[in-house]
């Protein structure tokens, strides 16, 4: 069996954690930003691409000569994100106002792109499924925005409800049926005490595992169908953040599966 990466957040204090490090995926980097108020934190983004979404607080942000206020957000259940798109060779200056928590995602990057700040106006939001895989998904950093590899949004899972679901897949290049987007799941739970469940399973059974969601996870996925289920009672939240050479998401639906998608177009109709 392949050994998966779920990786809970450490306990005590700490300012920036890098969960996801360069060489842990092929991509994608990817760690969590914790300042109190007046406390602040510098990046130099190199030969990387970030986003920086932010899931709680409010901050102001310097970066290529501009300067701008980023939120508030009171929590990741409560409004729809903030985010910034940095590119390659920036210098990032970050000052938190409040208490504030970003998410910090990286991939490679060889172009040049302009500073994008995303607001909750910005947030594509879409409806996805019928019935109990019914879930919101809020499109962030967006394929309108000109980047090389990053995509990045939300999704929320009601209690008791699938995501991701049909299962799909996209870790094989054979566009147009499927594209290879590596992928990383950072999940918050509401109540916190919560949980659900990850489900990574690949056709040829070398990868067949279900990981017990808990607030502050991050599981990498590098391979394999991925759905998600929310306990009762328990609302499930993940950030999603993608990676490939070519930015482009073509998921794979499981084929034993797949027939879902048909009654979804029955349900509406009813």
């Amino acid at each position: 069996m392949i050994e998966l990466r779920a990786i809970p957040l450490p306990e005590g204090d700490w300012t920036y954690m890098e969960i996801v490090k360069r060489g842990d995926m092929k991509h994608l980097g990817f760690g969590i930003l914790r300042l109190n108020a007046s406390e602040s934190w510098k990046l130099n983004s190199g030969n990387r691409e970030y986003a920086l979404l932010l899931l709680s607080g409010l901050f102001e942000i310097e970066v290529e000569g501009m300067r701008e206020r980023i939120g508030p957000r009171k929590d990741v259940f409560s409004s729809k994100a903030y985010a910034v798109y940095v590119p390659r060779d920036s210098e990032v200056f970050v000052k938190a106002i409040y208490p504030t928590e970003i998410a910090v995602i990286s991939a490679p990057s060889k172009g040049e792109h302009d500073v994008v700040f995303v607001g909750p106006d910005d947030v594509k939001v879409r409806v996805v499924g019928q019935l109990n895989w019914r879930r919101h998904v809020h499109d962030v950093i967006t394929l309108e925005i000109d980047a090389d590899m990053l995509l990045v949004g939300e999704t929320f899972n009601p209690p008791g409800n699938w995501s991701s679901y049909p299962p799909h897949r996209h870790d094989v290049d054979n566009i147009p049926q499927e594209s290879d987007m590596e992928e990383v799941y950072h999940f918050r739970v509401f109540p916190r005490n919560g949980f659900g469940a990850q489900f990574i399973y690949t056709d040829d059974g070398s990868v067949n595992e279900v990981i017990k969601i808990r607030d502050g996870l991050t599981v990498e996925i590098d391979k394999g169908y991925h759905p998600v289920v929310a306990a009762p009672g328990y609302e499930v939240y993940y950030l999603w953040a993608l990676a490939g050479e070519r930015r482009i998401l073509i998921p794979r639906d499981d084929p034993n599966h797949a027939w879902i998608k048909a009654l979804e177009q029955a349900v509406k109709n009813w």
